[in-house]
């Protein structure tokens, strides 16, 4: 089935849902076992051939990270760790239970963040690119240093990738929502930027089985983080992809969605 038919076979709802005290975005599709997907840093589109493919699989819970792409901005958050807790409770809320959860970029360290929360709360966790440990070599590239457009292209091998999902040149209306969202980024993971220096240790007492995939060509967190994942976690593989940067879910979407699926549903 094309990409495009499977666009029109699922069917997408939104919701706002009131959680600690604010209003978060949430939009979900599919049938099956839950599983929670954290975008990225820069937001994400409506739609991507990932999430309409893991619809087909699974009940896909897709949350706009607080003060993101159309959440509320709570004025008392500051840390990834208060986004991870308000996630906890969107779960709780809706009575999920036994979710998996896909963690893309900055998302892969909120997903992180919860699964230290809650060592036994989900069935598997895939982080994909995921910021959140400090890099033993190298940097996380720092958004501050650069223009909006800068920083994603930034995270993609193939430029024609950005194109075809951005356009050659990004509307106002998609700069001006990439300057809110890195806004809330900076105040949320700006001293240290990007990573949790307690991370590591806590996750020692994650058993839940984890598949860490990274772009060979992440420009954005050094691949050899996913390594540093690797060796935190108990029960952690890793599957590193040729070809891919950093937003793996948008220029591989098909091998990302094949992975997820046959990992998530291993007995």
């Amino acid at each position: 089935m094309t990409a495009t038919a499977i666009a029109l076979a699922v069917a997408w709802t939104t919701e706002e849902i009131k959680v600690a005290g604010s209003s978060v975005r949430l939009r979900s599709a599919g049938r099956g076992a839950p599983l929670l997907v954290l975008h990225h840093d820069i937001g994400t589109p409506e739609q991507l051939p990932l999430y309409e493919s893991l619809a087909q699989r699974f009940t896909v819970l897709l949350p706009s990270h607080p003060g993101y792409d159309g959440s509320e901005r709570p004025a008392w958050m500051r840390g990834v760790r208060d986004v991870a807790v308000t996630y906890q409770a969107l779960l709780a809320a809706r009575g999920v239970a036994e979710a998996s959860i896909l963690g893309l970029g900055f998302g892969g360290w909120i997903a992180a963040e919860m699964a230290t929360m809650a060592p036994r709360g989900f069935r598997r966790i895939v982080l994909v690119g995921a910021m959140g440990l400090k890099p033993s070599t190298g940097e996380i590239l720092d958004q501050a240093l650069v223009s909006y457009i800068e920083y994603v292209r930034a995270g993609f091998a193939d430029q024609s990738a950005f194109e075809r999902q951005f356009g050659a040149d990004p509307s106002t209306p998609q700069l001006e929502q990439w300057d809110l969202n890195r806004e809330m980024t900076f105040r949320i993971a700006w001293k240290p930027y990007m990573y949790n220096p307690t991370l590591p240790h806590l996750l020692a007492g994650v058993p839940t089985p984890t598949l860490v995939v990274w772009g060979r060509e992440d420009r954005i967190v050094p691949p050899g983080c996913a390594e540093q994942y690797a060796r935190a976690l108990p029960a952690a593989r890793v599957v590193q992809l040729d070809g891919a940067g950093h937003f793996v879910d948008m220029e591989q979407p098909d091998t990302l969605a094949k992975l997820v699926a046959q990992f998530v549903t291993e007995s």
